[in-house]
C-alpha cells in the first residue's frame, strides 16, 4: 500500500493552517478536524477555504504522519508540539490520553468548553448528529463530589447528552465511567 504524503502546515501563534484549499477538505473529511475559515457548519463538499487545526488535534495528525507543521519555514516535530500544548492545556498530558482514546476507537472529539467539560464527543460528526457524550477528565486522585456529580448531571440532562468520566490508568488504558439519568 502506498503511504499518503503528509499535508504541509504552517504553526501560527497556537493554531496550525492548512492554506491549500484541497488539503483543508481532505483532512477535514478524514474526521471533522479543525474549522474552515468563516464556515460555522460546514459540510465536506462545501469548503473551499483555509482550515484551522487547533494544538491537540494537530499533534494527533502529527503522530499519525497525516500532516507535516512548520513554523519560519523549520519542522515542528511531535515532542515540539506535545510541549506547545502542555503551555496551552491544563494538565494536558491526561487529557491527550483520553483525546487519543476515543480518536483511536473511531470517535470525533471536539472541545466541551461550551457544555463545561473536557471534550464533547460524537458519533458521527457535527451537522450529522448531536454530540451524544460529554466528557470530563479525571485522575485518580481527583476528588469526585457529590455536588459535582449533580451538577454535571444536570447539565447533561438539560442538554440530552451521557456525562462520561473518563480516568486515564496508563499512557494507553482509560477507564470511563457513565452517568445516567432517567425517571422512574
Amino acid at each position: 500500500m502506498a503511504k499518503r504524503r503528509a499535508i504541509p502546515c504552517e504553526l501560527v501563534e497556537n493554531r496550525v493552517m492548512v492554506w491549500d484549499r484541497d488539503d483543508a477538505k481532505t483532512v477535514f473529511s478524514m474526521g471533522y478536524y479543525g474549522k474552515p475559515v468563516g464556515m460555522p457548519k460546514p459540510k465536506i463538499e462545501e469548503i473551499d477555504v483555509p482550515l484551522v487545526l487547533d494544538l491537540i488535534e494537530s499533534l494527533y495528525l502529527l503522530e499519525n504522519d497525516v500532516i507535516k507543521v512548520t513554523m519560519a519555514r523549520r519542522r515542528v516535530s511531535a515532542q515540539q508540539m506535545a510541549q506547545m500544548c502542555r503551555g496551552q492545556y491544563h494538565e494536558f498530558d491526561k487529557k491527550y490520553i483520553v483525546y487519543k482514546k476515543f480518536r483511536d476507537l473511531g470517535y470525533i472529539v471536539s472541545s466541551g468548553i461550551k457544555f463545561g467539560c473536557d471534550f464533547a464527543v460524537y458519533e458521527n460528526g457535527p451537522g450529522i448528529d448531536h454530540a451524544p457524550y460529554m466528557v470530563h477528565v479525571y485522575s485518580r486522585a481527583d476528588p469526585v463530589t457529590s455536588t459535582g456529580v449533580v451538577l454535571a448531571g444536570r447539565l447533561a440532562s438539560t442538554v440530552r447528552k451521557q456525562f462520561i468520566l473518563a480516568i486515564p490508568r496508563s499512557s494507553k488504558n482509560v477507564d470511563f465511567v457513565s452517568l445516567d439519568w432517567w425517571k422512574a
